[in-house]
C-alpha cells in the first residue's frame, strides 16, 4: 500500500509498508497480480503455503519504476518447477524494450545474484498494445495510458459482471501553459481527450484503487512528480459512477496516525457529496469481495 520506498516500522504497522502488489482472484480462480512491489514476496509466501500446485501468476507491471517492480525477483514461484508466471506491460517509448526488459535489467550480476537461466518456473512476457483487451482466464484486462512521467498503464479487470480498476501512479493531467500562451489550447484539447479515455475505462466501475499519494495542501510543491491527491482521487470516482474507492500508494514519511488525520479530514469535507459512494483508506492484507 505504499508508495516511492518501502517504509516498514511502527510508524506503519496498522496500514502496511510495502509498496504496490494487489492480488486478483477471477470467479475460476485465475491469479491476476497487478504490479511487483516488496508486497510482491508476502504474496509469495502465501501462494507457497498453500496446497495449489502447480502456481500460475499473470502479473501486470503499470510501469517501470522500482517501488513498482522491486518485488519480481523475490516471487518465489520463479524458483520452484511446473509454475507459470507471465508478465504483462507496456513498451517504453523512448527505448523501445518490452516488458521482458524490466526482469533483464534487475537480473544482472551486479544487482541480483540469480540469472533467469537459474529460476525453473515458465517465464513468460507479453508486451500490451495500449487499449487492448486481454482473456485472462475467465477474466478480461483492458488498459489504458495514466499520467506519470514514464509510461504508466492503469489496468481494468472485468469478470462476469464484475469489475475493478487500479491507476498505478497517476497525477491528474493538467495545462502546461498559462491561459494567454499561444499553445495553450491545444494543450487544452490533449488534456481534455487523455482525461476522457481514463474515465471511459474507469467508469461504473465496482472497486476503483487510486493514487492518493498527497494532500491538496502538499501537491503544489509536487506538481510535476507524478502522483494524486486524495482530491483528486473521490473527483475521478464520483465523475465516474465508481462504486466503492480505495485510497492507496500512502505516502512513505506519512504515519499511520497522520494518514487516518488526513484521511478523517478529506471525508468530512466531502461527506456532503458521496451519496452512494463508499471510501476507504486501503491497509496491507485488505481483502473485498465484489
Amino acid at each position: 500500500m505504499r508508495g516511492s520506498i518501502p517504509s516498514p516500522g511502527p510508524r506503519t504497522v496498522r496500514y502496511g509498508g510495502n509498496t504496490t502488489c494487489i492480488e486478483i482472484r477471477s470467479d475460476d480462480d485465475t491469479l491476476i497480480v497487478i504490479d511487483g512491489g516488496t508486497g510482491l514476496f508476502c504474496l509469495a509466501q502465501s501462494l507457497v503455503a498453500s496446497s495449489r500446485r502447480p502456481i500460475h501468476a499473470n502479473i501486470f507491471i503499470t510501469h517501470s519504476h522500482w517501488d513498482h517492480i522491486h518485488g519480481l525477483p523475490f516471487f518465489t514461484p520463479l524458483f520452484i518447477k511446473g509454475s507459470r508466471v507471465r508478465l504483462h506491460g507496456a513498451t517504453d517509448p523512448d527505448t523501445g524494450n518490452g516488458i521482458e526488459h524490466v526482469m533483464g535489467v534487475q537480473l544482472q550480476n551486479s544487482y541480483f545474484p540469480v540469472s533467469e537461466t537459474q529460476m525453473d518456473a515458465t517465464i513468460e512476457y507479453r508486451t500490451l498494445q495500449v487499449g487492448e483487451a486481454l482473456p485472462v482466464g475467465d477474466a478480461v484486462v483492458r488498459n489504458v495510458v495514466m499520467s506519470h512521467p514514464v509510461t504508466d498503464l492503469g489496468y481494468r479487470v472485468d469478470c462476469n459482471g464484475k469489475s475493478v480498476f487500479f491507476t498505478g501512479d497517476h497525477e491528474p493531467l493538467f495545462n502546461l501553459h498559462p491561459a494567454d500562451h499561444p499553445e495553450h489550447a491545444a494543450c487544452q484539447a490533449h488534456v481534455a481527450q487523455r482525461t476522457a479515455a481514463i474515465d471511459d475505462l474507469v467508469r461504473g466501475v465496482d472497486a476503483l484503487i487510486v493514487d492518493c499519494s498527497y494532500t491538496r495542501e502538499e501537491y503544489p510543491a509536487k506538481i510535476g512528480w507524478g502522483h494524486g491527491t486524495f482530491d483528486s482521487a473521490l473527483e475521478m470516482a464520483l465523475r465516474t459512477g465508481a462504486k466503492q474507492l480505495y485510497c492507496t500508494h500512502h505516502e512513505p514519511t506519512r504515519s499511520d496516525d497522520e494518514l487516518e488525520a488526513v484521511f478523517a479530514e478529506v471525508m468530512a469535507r466531502y461527506a456532503p457529496r458521496l451519496g452512494a459512494l463508499r471510501v476507504f483508506l486501503a491497509y496491507e492484507g485488505m481483502e473485498v469481495t465484489l
